[in-house]
């Protein structure tokens, strides 16, 4: 079974750029995460599982039916949000949230750590195999006509005589749930709500993004030192090496 991991709700609000001690510049993403609110909870004696439900933002009343409005009526204090999720939790983690109070920042993220993000891709409509695919297309020479970026053939002579499932052809592009793992969580500003994440997010500005704890690493990351790649590393020991004399 995989680990439950906590996480919140959030709006991208784009990409900027900060500075660290030595100078040194990082772009970032801006998360807008604070004002998610508890909702409920789902207990394993009666829904045979364990989580809370988080609303995020606030829904204009006009714009609201009944069972919305329902939902937060015994509620003081809260508007109908926006967006509602469930985040599944340990049985024993369900005491430490209260029904209708936001969910600080500092609770479920710390600096300097790594996050996974989900969100919906940019659309892109009805694209080619070339973008779509990255194909190569046909040979501009002579003799070839009409041909330059079409998707070449699809067949597979007699047997077993249809296309296959999964063909690279062109189609829609985008609009897509995706998720980007092992994001370095650079800043947490809890007064604002808002988390500053190094690297590309998925989506648009103003997009709905689910934010959690990162399953796959759990290491601590220092503000400012870039992860070695393989190639740096032989680069950094090559530099090291003395040159030999001939």
């Amino acid at each position: 079974m995989a680990a439950l991991r906590t996480g919140l709700i959030g709006k991208k609000l784009g990409m900027t750029q900060i500075f660290g001690e030595r100078g040194e510049r990082t772009g970032v993403t801006v998360i807008h995460a604070g004002g998610c609110v508890v909702l409920g909870k789902r207990t394993p004696d009666k829904d045979g599982y364990a989580a809370i439900r988080l609303g995020y933002g606030e829904k204009p009343l006009r714009l609201c039916n009944k069972p919305e409005l329902g939902r937060v009526a015994k509620l003081p204090d809260v508007r109908p949000p926006r967006l509602i999720r469930e985040i599944r939790l340990d049985p024993k983690q369900l005491d430490e949230f209260e029904i209708g109070k936001p969910v600080p920042l500092s609770k479920i993220f710390k600096p300097g750590t790594f996050v996974d993000v989900t969100g919906v891709t940019k659309g892109k409509g009805y694209q080619g195999v070339m973008k779509r695919h990255h194909m190569g297309g046909s040979r501009n020479s002579h003799g070839t006509h009409e041909f330059f970026r079409h998707g070449g053939s699809i067949g597979c002579r007699l047997t077993p005589g249809r296309v296959h499932k999964g063909k690279r052809m062109s189609g829609h592009m985008g609009h897509v749930r995706c998720t980007v793992q092992n994001l370095a969580l650079m800043q947490v500003l809890e007064e604002e709500g808002l988390l500053i994440v190094r690297g590309a997010v998925p989506g648009a500005k103003n997009g709905w993004v689910m934010v959690r704890n990162a399953t796959k690493r759990t290491g601590p990351v220092r503000f400012g030192e870039a992860e070695e790649t393989p190639k740096a590393k032989k680069a950094a020991v090559a530099k090291k090496a003395p040159a030999k004399k001939k």
